[in-house]
């Protein structure tokens, strides 16, 4: 079944890929096809907004099989735009106080780049509090990828994040820690990337009744979910969505920052992501661009010839996972409904029974 998404207001990037599908209304579907309504809340910075759309319109279309999954675009006010992506926005996203006066099975929130060390210091720390708390009410279930995921836990349970010493930036091994719905159809050890300078730690969401699923040696703490009123809450502080070059693009942008003086250490390079080959040309170009530090340095920058050795090692994992997260929601609407219908009855009046009989 493909991806819908709502009414007409669709990315012109996913209108090219998806071809000649049909662009079907949310409220149109055919009301027989099993179906699951999400609310993706995009939050990231303008030069990701929109590939981490498209990243997930990828990843859940390969992951639904055949349930129809409606997408509807929304992001948090207070986060710093430009002329570049408020455009977007106006385009193809709603407020996310539109989410108030609609309905959804689901939600998915992204997380931005933060500026403030503590992240109840951040303009919209309300409205993502809002929005939490929205999604423990009115979804079965709601992702929240990488620093939503930090944010989820310090709002709902004060868990604090830890600095880390360096990024945790690359692919990571990850092992299963138990059997969990999300995880059952996964290989014991899967490979997820990575891109942060935070965690939180597993002794901390213990204590807090969350469930790790997945943890790394290296990357510590993959993927953990606790329940929340009438939601599970699933947790990612990597990225199953990413695609096979995003990590070179946030790569480069370090770079470019290192050569700007908009930070004073060249960047590490992401862990088992690039080819012996690769690694030799980027290590050549580093040597480079410590002795010349100016931004035409990039100039030089080997990226075409990088792009070719470079594959998406974590997609079959992170179809498997979201599949199972999709047959989870699924599985929770076929238990509410019936009570949903008993309510509906019990809520006639005599004579309006007697009538439908």
């Amino acid at each position: 079944m493909p991806l819908i998404i709502d009414g007409g207001r669709i990315p012109t990037r996913w209108a090219e890929k998806a071809g000649s599908r049909p662009v079907v209304s949310i409220d149109r579907s055919p009301k027989r096809a099993k179906s699951i309504k999400i609310a993706l809340v995009n939050n990231m910075p303008d030069p990701a907004l929109e590939d981490t759309e498209l990243q997930f319109f990828e990843l859940l279309d390969a992951a639904s099989d055949h349930t129809l999954v409606f997408v509807k675009l929304y992001s948090l006010s207070g986060i710093p735009r430009t002329g570049r992506g408020q455009p977007h926005l106006n385009d193809f996203y709603s407020g996310v106080e539109d989410l108030w006066n609609d309905r959804f099975d689901a939600a998915i929130v992204t997380g931005t780049e933060p500026h403030h060390k503590d992240l109840r210091e951040e303009p919209y720390w309300a409205g993502l509090g809002e929005l939490f708390d929205w999604a423990e009410r009115n979804t079965v279930s709601t992702v929240l990828s990488c620093l939503a995921a930090h944010a989820g836990v310090l709002y709902s349970d004060g868990v604090p994040r830890h600095p880390l010493s360096d990024k945790c930036f690359g692919v990571f091994e990850s092992n299963s820690t138990g059997k969990h719905p999300l995880t059952v159809h996964i290989e014991d050890s899967v490979r997820f990337p990575h891109s942060r300078w935070n965690e939180v730690r597993a002794a901390d969401l213990a204590s807090a009744g969350y469930e790790v699923l997945l943890q790394s040696e290296q990357a510590g703490v993959d993927l953990f979910a606790k329940c929340k009123k009438k939601s599970l809450f699933v947790h990612f502080q990597g990225h199953p969505e990413y695609g096979a070059l995003t990590l070179l693009k946030e790569y480069r942008r370090d770079v470019k920052r290192f050569l700007r003086h908009e930070r004073e250490t060249y960047p590490t390079m992401p862990h088992e992501y690039f080819s012996a080959p690769g690694v030799d040309l980027l290590s050549r170009f580093q040597e480079q661009a410590v002795r010349d530090r100016r931004e035409e340095v990039m100039q030089a920058f080997p990226e075409q010839m990088v792009v070719g050795t470079l594959h998406n090692t974590w997609q079959s994992s992170a179809i498997s996972v979201y599949r199972s997260w999709l047959q989870y929601v699924l599985a929770k609407q076929a238990e509410t409904v019936p009570f949903a219908v008993m309510a509906d009855a019990t809520s006639q009046s005599p004579r309006r029974r007697s009538a439908v009989s």
